[in-house]
């Protein structure tokens, strides 16, 4: 059982229970079952009323969880939840781990892994691009192509095995169908073109990571403010000001994206502003996006290497008219912030793309890479057939991992860490 809702007090409070006990329960605490799905107004409690609500009884296989299932919908009071939890827990009930009821799920083959990855990816989802796509992962579309990788699979291994175990007999031929190499290469070119989409799925489900660089005072905290519309960096005329990386996550267009107050890159005396430089020269390193602040009245300094995309901004425009970047803006008087969050934006949509990714998880790219990896042995070894055997067992292998269906238990451990009670 869990409280399955927000924190008391609240408008509803919504109470779940499951597994074999919950039938009973369900009667001791209303008298009756109601219809199954069905809401259907009772008196809770058991030998006195504790409140007035709703109730749900949804009889297993048909659940979420494959079991058992009751929800009361109940007022949001704290006495009254407390009440209800304590008489459930008197009858034999227990209070749910995180994660529980969805592991239950899994454990009855409700769920597979990856749809739980979805889930728990939904329930964190800030912006709407990472809602769509924690949707398609949960929906099973992931499942339904990797499903259809392991079926292609199964038929390249049968005709393998059969000629590894039915070579004498004459009804098997002895060389492999023409079909063969075709349907080997079609599949690994698939799974490739997969996984070239899960860069794109990182950076919407973990956001694109915009660095703010440039000399110190080039107003990069003021232009974190500025975007952010609030005052999370601290802003002083002082060089040297911000010595760690901050990070302001920033919704544009539906789409996350984490803006990183950097310190200002100079040569310094000073231990701390020293750590703080080069951890902004790794943040620069790891960025989506480089926005190089200039400013007219610090002097500007050397701009580092990096594989971002850079954006080269003048800044405090209100002071200075200057040309030759791709951007000016002032904070003082909000000139060209418009533009550059449309800027942000462009650059956002093809890194992130049109269509919901199916694969974001770095477990997803090891799963992919190693699939195709063995289909690339099996390509290079064809004149052996029992190597040939060993290395689809393999990519076969690497798909049940992603779906779950051998070495689930770590992984589920970790992902359900992170869910919350009663879910």
């Amino acid at each position: 059982m869990a409280l399955s809702s927000g924190a008391l007090p609240s408008g509803v409070a919504v109470i779940r229970l499951s597994g074999p006990k919950a039938r009973e329960a369900l009667l001791f605490m209303t008298g009756d079952l109601p219809k199954p799905r069905t809401l259907a107004l009772r008196k809770i409690g058991a030998d006195r009323q504790l409140d007035h609500g709703l109730v749900a009884w949804f009889p297993g296989p048909n659940s979420f969880t494959g079991e058992d299932c009751v929800e009361f919908q109940v007022h949001g009071s704290p006495a009254g939840v407390k009440a209800i939890l304590r008489t459930l827990g008197d009858f034999g009930l227990r209070l749910a781990e995180p994660g529980e009821f969805t592991r239950r799920a899994f454990e009855n083959g409700k769920l597979d892994l990856l749809a739980i990855e979805g889930l728990g990816d939904l329930l964190s989802a800030e912006t709407e691009k990472q809602r769509q796509q924690a949707l398609a992962r949960y929906d099973g579309r992931l499942t339904a192509t990797v499903d259809a990788w392991r079926e292609t699979l199964l038929n390249l291994r049968a005709e393998i095995e059969a000629r590894l175990d039915f070579s004498d007999e004459g009804d098997v031929d002895e060389d492999l169908p023409e079909s063969f190499q075709s349907e080997l290469s079609a599949l690994k070119h698939s799974i490739e073109a997969t996984l070239a989409s899960v860069i794109s799925g990182r950076i919407v489900r973990e956001g694109i990571r915009v660095a703010l660089a440039g000399a110190p005072n080039a107003g990069k905290s003021s232009l974190i403010n500025a975007l952010s519309k609030s005052d999370v960096a601290i802003v002083s005329d002082e060089a040297g000001t911000t010595r760690d990386v901050r990070e302001v996550p920033l919704d544009i267009g539906g789409q996350l994206f984490i803006l990183l107050d950097l310190a200002g890159l100079r040569d310094t005396a000073s231990k701390a502003e020293a750590e703080g430089i080069r951890r902004a020269e790794r943040a620069i390193a790891d960025a989506d996006i480089l926005l190089w602040l200039v400013a007219p009245d610090v002097d500007d300094t050397t701009k580092p290497a990096t594989s971002a995309r850079v954006i080269t901004i003048g800044t405090k425009a209100d002071l200075d008219d200057r040309t030759g970047f791709d951007l000016t803006v002032s904070t003082e008087t909000s000139l060209g912030l418009d533009a550059l969050i449309t800027r942000l934006s462009e650059i956002g949509g093809t890194l992130a793309g049109s269509e919901p990714a199916l694969v974001s998880h770095e477990r997803d790219r090891v799963g992919l890479q190693n699939a195709i990896d063995a289909l690339a042995q099996t390509r290079a070894g064809l004149a052996d057939w029992e190597l040939v055997a060993e290395s689809l067992r393999h990519a076969s292998q690497a798909l049940e991992r992603l779906i779950g269906r051998v070495d689930a238990e770590q992984v589920l451990d970790r992902l359900f860490s992170s869910f919350c009670i009663g879910k």
